[in-house]
């Protein structure tokens, strides 16, 4: 049963990364963010959801960070860098076209009804050579056994939509994008046991080195393409005027 995207849904979805093991898949996923984002620079960040918000802030040095959040209605926690924060559905953006330098998706695309039409606005808001960065769960981690069990209780993040890297690599080189990188991570099993998942640290060692395409989670971080005019060569050889054969006088049948 896949989830219905709503306010219901987001909420469940921020519950599940307060514990374990969504706060254990949540900071290997800031990790990855702390290394990425600082790499990319511009004026205007915006992110589509408030998971990582803090992330978003402390990580980017893009001075501007805009958060697209349909459920936030006060203004943003003292001390925050945010400076702007607008209600809206991700794929109908009040942004204007060519206007934004990164924007940063964290598990956007599991939870709407037309993740085409998402990436599409994406594509349009971002300037030429702009960054996107997609954070994703892998549908064909050993997770799925959890998500075959767990996805009929419309639980996310299990009753989510997952798309694989390389369709989403795909949905993105037929929009105009070059892939930057693509990197997976998180090999533990999710369980709720402290002790265990402990335990299972050695799991994500082994995972990045035997198998890295069965990671729990991926990022992708695309750059648009700029868009190049081939020239016309023009011709500059003169136009003669058509030579027109003069009528023959006296022409008559032999």
């Amino acid at each position: 049963m896949k989830c219905a995207p709503g306010a219901v849904t987001r909420q469940r979805m921020r519950a599940w990364f307060t514990h374990i093991p969504g706060r254990w898949f949540q900071a290997e996923e800031r990790a990855r963010l702390r290394e990425i984002l600082p790499t990319l620079f511009g004026y205007h960040l915006l992110q589509l959801g408030d998971l990582y918000s803090k992330e978003c802030l402390n990580s980017s040095r893009i001075p501007h960070c805009i958060v697209q959040d349909p459920d936030r209605q006060t203004a943003p926690p003292a001390g925050e860098r945010l400076r702007s924060v607008f209600r809206g559905e991700p794929d109908y953006l009040p942004v204007a076209s060519d206007s934004i330098d990164v924007v940063l998706m964290p598990h956007t695309l599991e939870f709407t009804h037309d993740p085409h039409q998402v990436l599409r606005e994406v594509e349009r808001v971002l300037i030429p050579e702009g960054h996107v960065v997609v954070l994703g769960f892998n549908p064909w981690s050993p997770w799925i056994l959890w998500r075959l069990a767990l996805g009929w209780r419309a639980r996310p993040p299990w009753c989510g939509h997952f798309i694989r890297a390389s369709r989403l690599r795909d949905w993105l080189q037929l929009l105009g994008f070059d892939i930057v990188s693509c990197e997976r991570y998180f090999y533990r099993p999710p369980l709720s046991h402290k002790g265990i998942m402990q335990r299972l640290r050695f799991l994500d060692r082994l995972g990045q080195r035997w198998w890295p395409v069965f990671g729990a989670g991926y990022v992708v971080v695309a750059k648009k393409r700029v868009a190049t005019l081939t020239p016309l060569k023009p011709s500059w050889r003169s136009r003669r005027p058509r030579m027109v054969a003069p009528e023959l006088a006296g022409n008559s049948r032999i």
